[in-house]
């Protein structure tokens, strides 16, 4: 693209405020690698941020082209241009609905409710070898999204592939008028984002509105609702069934869904005209689509981010963003391969390249292949180039890496996925997926809930709820969010070595601990008098002051915390320690604020509450105490007690407290089947012969124990595992490191996936939690360490 900040004023009906400019390329978000002297920044006002709170920050790292919808003081910044206008997102739309018209390849738009992701990259896999070839990063297929992926599109590229998603009516006309495709795919209609939907067939006839001019449609005939629809909606257009690959001989997938998206990106290969046959013999040549960033524990302290599969230098920025907001103090490094098929010639990518690490503080870049070899000497950091995967693996000391983040990225024919294998420290089979992007979204819900300046504070105790301190932290911190919250000192001790410096109180803070908390500048929770004195002590020792301190009310839990007669006693301790310590916020917790029965009673707690913080902060009237006692399920329930600040806990994790709350899975635990076995009528299964088989049958061997989490009370059919979607009971008792499951009458084999619990009906973390009646908290915070945790990105 390329624009003057006086066209956009004219596209988007702004006004243009300071010098005109040339804008190549365009981003919202600040922390992004992608801003450079031509870039042009949107500025979004947000749930947790708002893009007009860093114009002064971008504007110091070079940035000067800006669109904006809210007041800013430009003579503060005599070199930039502004265009104001009523809104920063419809211009943004606006803007790439007008940069569509430059394109003069095919426009495929792409949506449903599964397979959108696998069925694009697909077809950009089965084009043929020289297809100047488009498709929207991973995760842009939202308002946001779809606009900016427009605005990447190389103009003269010969096939333009975008997906669309939709949450909520009336979305996708906003899109359909950005992306005006060409070619329609639609894939199925599912469960996904119906919660703001009347039926399937409403929010299919929402999807379908993407399609209002377009020509050509192609969609799946075995899909009853949409093959329908669509023929009875659109019986003036040229319809394009997808063709049948059950019996294919070269496509190696037979689950039902791939052969659907693999069938669509054949019928819009055989519509476009290229070579049947050759399309076909190309599907033998199809990879498993990696959906999204992982982050993985490395070796010798290491973090991996791996994206293995897909290169091109568009994800390549977003992988680079991601490797800068959890690589903390670690070194960077990335492992590059060649990237085929930018659209770009081969020296004008590499300069891209070259810009695009030296943005992103890339400490050291692997190299691999002969293309990035040749332009070795456009990179500034560290660098090591080998001109073959085989060749790093065989020469390389990965001991070299220790302690740093690294991020993989490599076009699907270098295989490196072998080096995201060598650099990996545990290989447990199974597996904690942690969906960040899912943890964002619970975190934004949340916040949604709550009054413009109302802080937050989110527990990342007991490893984070069992999904990991670190990763969940470092996402918080990126996030915004104003405190974490931890069990113990370890805890955010751990935490600042790793490169975490946003405020973190210690819930239980306790005297031997206090030395390193005051050396961490990690905040203790006073509960006592006598943990106000040593901790008082402790900072007078090490010659500090003000240091910041949470007070704690005892209003009706009866755990920790001053009661009502303390408070004056209390006051007057805390004048006596005015030079050693400040109180920066004084807190109390519900009891039962998840429950209805006993509103009541946290009506008298929040009463009593109030009396004694306002006691507090009445005898300070010179500095401001952040007051705060709601959790997860007060901040969903009691809207007027939020008061100051809020805890969020598990509802972060995807769990409802108070219910009715719509939250995304965040923590799916996967396996996979080890051994298959037939067992005759009257056998038995498993320790003390508890398993009696009635009837002949076959089990699947799962190496997930009690060992690793799995309680031993869902044995004996208590719980089903999910194998290929079906319930398989486990038989028998829960082993150390293994359980068994029927399988019978299910297709399975050896090395198939098993869900142990995610986002199905009747599979999920709460409906176990019921079967062994518990709470959510204490099966995820089971979760074994030796299980490995993986965390999935956009």
């Amino acid at each position: 693209m390329n624009y003057t900040l006086s066209d956009i004023a004219r596209i988007t009906g702004g006004t243009l405020d300071g010098r005109d400019g040339h804008a190549r390329s365009v981003f919202t978000d600040s922390r992004s690698v992608f801003g450079d002297g031509d870039s042009l920044f949107f500025a979004l006002p947000g749930i947790s941020h708002n893009g007009h709170d860093y114009i002064t920050e971008l504007y110091e790292r070079g940035i000067r082209l800006f669109v904006i919808e809210q007041p800013v003081d430009t003579v503060r910044f005599p070199e930039a241009g502004f265009v104001r206008v009523a809104n920063s997102l419809a211009a943004l739309q606006q803007l790439a609905a007008d940069y569509r018209n430059s394109f003069t390849g095919t426009v495929v738009a792409v949506t449903g409710s599964n397979g959108k992701t696998i069925t694009k990259e697909w077809i950009a896999q089965l084009c043929p070898p020289g297809t100047r070839v488009f498709r929207s990063p991973k995760s842009y297929n939202s308002q946001l999204g779809v606009a900016l992926a427009l605005l990447m599109t190389p103009a003269d590229a010969e096939l333009v592939v975008i997906e669309a998603g939709i949450s909520l009516p009336g979305e996708m006309a906003r899109l359909e008028r950005m992306i005006r495709p060409d070619v329609g795919i639609i894939t199925n209609i599912g469960a996904p984002h119906q919660e703001n939907f009347e039926s399937l067939m409403h929010k299919l006839s929402e999807k379908l509105n993407l399609f209002r001019d377009t020509p050509r449609i192609i969609f799946a005939p075995d899909e009853p609702l949409t093959a329908d629809t669509v023929r009875r909606r659109f019986a003036d257009r040229m319809l394009c069934p997808a063709p049948d690959l059950a019996d294919c001989p070269t496509l190696s997938f037979a689950d039902r869904a791939s052969l659907e998206n693999a069938s669509l990106a054949v019928a819009l290969c055989d519509l476009l005209g290229f070579d049947p046959a050759q399309t076909r013999q190309r599907l033998a040549l199809l990879q498993p689509v990696a959906m999204r960033l992982e982050l993985k524990e490395g070796i010798n302290g290491s973090k991996i981010v791996d994206d293995s599969y897909n290169s091109d230098i568009n994800s390549l920025s977003l992988a680079l963003d991601y490797l800068g907001s959890i690589a903390g103090q670690r070194r960077r490094v990335l492992i590059l391969s060649d990237i085929y098929q930018s659209g770009l010639d081969e020296d004008a990518l590499y300069n891209k390249v070259a810009a695009l690490v030296a943005r992103a503080g890339v400490d050291y870049l692997i190299g691999v292949g002969e293309q990035i070899f040749r332009h070795s000497s456009k990179f500034s950091c560290r660098r090591e180039f080998f001109l073959r995967t085989e060749t790093l693996l065989n020469s390389y000391n990965f001991g070299d890496l220790a302690s740093c983040a690294v991020l993989i990225k490599g076009s699907r024919v270098f295989g490196f996925e072998r080096i995201s294998h060598a650099l990996e420290l545990k290989t447990h089979t199974t597996v904690l997926e942690v969906d960040l992007d899912a943890m964002t979204a619970n975190l934004n819900t949340y916040r949604a809930m709550l009054r413009p300046g109302t802080r937050m504070m989110v527990m990342v105790k007991a490893l984070g709820y069992g999904m990991g301190t670190y990763e969940v932290a470092s996402l918080l911190q990126h996030q915004g969010v104003d405190y974490l919250a931890v069990a113990f000192a370890d805890e955010g001790i751990t935490l600042r070595r790793a490169g975490i410096t946003m405020p973190i109180v210690v819930l239980n803070a306790d005297a031997d601990s206090f030395d390193a908390m005051v050396a961490h500048r990690l905040e203790p929770e006073i509960y006592s008098f006598s943990s106000l004195e040593a901790f008082a002590a402790t900072v007078r020792r090490f010659g500090e002051g003000n240091f910041p301190v949470h007070i704690k009310i005892d209003s009706g839990m009866h755990r920790l915390g001053f009661e009502r007669a303390d408070i004056p006693h209390l006051v007057e301790q805390l004048r006596g320690h005015s030079r050693e310590i400040k109180v920066k916020s004084i807190f109390s917790h519900f009891a039962a604020s998840d429950e209805t029965g006993h509103d009541p009673f946290t009506a008298g707690q929040f009463a009593l509450f109030d009396e004694m913080s306002r006691a507090i902060c009445h005898a300070f009237p010179d500095h401001q105490i952040v007051r705060h006692i709601c959790n997860t399920a007060g901040i969903e329930r009691f809207p007027q007690y939020h008061l100051d600040m809020v805890r969020l806990g598990i509802g972060l994790y995807g769990v409802s407290s108070g219910g009715g709350v719509a939250l995304r899975t965040v923590g799916t635990l996967k396996s996979r089947i080890v051994q298959i076995k037939d067992i005759p009528a009257g056998d038995t299964v498993g320790y003390n012969r508890r398993g009696v088989i009635s009837h002949d049958t076959r089990t699947a061997t799962i190496p997930m124990g009690y060992a690793d989490g799995l309680d031993r009370h869902l044995g004996y059919g208590n719980w089903s595992v999910l194998v290929g979607g079906r319930p398989a009971p486990i038989v028998g008792s829960v082993c150390m490191d293994t359980c068994m499951v029927d399988i019978t009458g299910i297709d399975a084999s050896e090395g198939d996936e098993v869900t142990i619990f995610g986002t199905a009906p009747g599979n999920t973390i709460t409906d176990m939690a019921t079967v062994l009646g518990t709470i959510p908290y204490e099966i995820i915070t089971s979760i074994s360490g030796r299980v490995k945790r993986i965390y999935t990105k956009g």
